[in-house]
């Protein structure tokens, strides 16, 4: 899984982003650059871990009511999570199905996504972007009603918030919405923005529909985590394990 692909990150991936930062300067507000945010510009283990605590705190499983961050080493596994906080293979899947039902009651909010944390270097590129005069568009899976959590948790961690000049967040309308649908819909609407020289984001169907949309562009995976769908990033696309570098 994300393990895989954090294998694609090359020495001299800096340049990558100093190339795209200095693209966005020369267009001005011509160019647009597209963000993802779960596991892109934002860790969302802090989400993941309150939830498995306050399951535990409420079904007195006292393993999963001491649960951390670190406890989740994929964003996505939570079996692999439960199993860290120490229980075992047979408590976890006794488990699995309520601390699923409890998960996704939470998960998709406001009031849990706040509580997200900024990717290093995340909150800096994005000032770096918009002091260039281009485009910034988030382009999230994340639906509207959790809008503003999701702004609140970009304001806390130090991004540029949506609203200031070129900045915008797209989100799904509904959370039944495809993400997948849901992005390959949004090309056009960046489209119309301007220029797309640059999209970034960790999971590889949706790298890999942004590289077959805007061909010209630069487009970066993020070597965090991902799914785990079975998807061969395009050789084009180049891994970044962060965005902390030389601004």
């Amino acid at each position: 899984m994300a393990s895989d692909l954090k294998i694609r990150v090359r020495d001299g991936w800096q340049h990558t982003l100093r190339t795209i930062l200095e693209q966005a300067r020369s267009l001005g507000s011509q160019a647009v650059l597209a963000f993802d945010l779960d596991s892109t510009l934002f860790d969302n283990r802090p989400r993941q871990a309150r939830i498995l605590r306050e399951f535990g705190l409420a079904r007195a499983v006292a393993k999963l009511g001491a649960c951390e961050p670190h406890h989740w080493e994929s964003g996505f596994d939570m079996r692999g999570a439960m199993r860290n906080c120490g229980l075992s293979a047979e408590e976890v899947e006794a488990l699995f199905a309520a601390v699923r039902a409890f998960w996704l009651e939470r998960f998709f909010t406001s009031d849990y996504c706040v509580d997200d944390v900024a990717i290093q270097g995340a909150a800096a590129f994005t000032h770096a972007v918009v002091a260039t005069g281009a485009h910034l568009a988030y382009v999230t899976g994340r639906h509207e009603g959790m809008r503003e959590g999701t702004v609140e948790c970009m304001r806390r961690n130090g991004l540029v918030v949506p609203g200031q000049g070129r900045v915008h967040l797209l989100m799904k309308p509904s959370e039944r919405d495809n993400d997948d649908a849901f992005k390959r819909a949004a090309h056009a609407r960046l489209g119309e923005l301007g220029t797309v020289i640059a999209a970034f984001d960790n999971e590889p169907t949706h790298a890999n529909d942004y590289l077959h949309r805007f061909p010209a562009a630069k487009v970066v995976h993020l070597a965090t985590d991902h799914s785990g769908r079975p998807v061969v990033l395009r050789d084009e696309i180049v891994s970044v394990p962060h965005f902390a570098h030389d601004l």
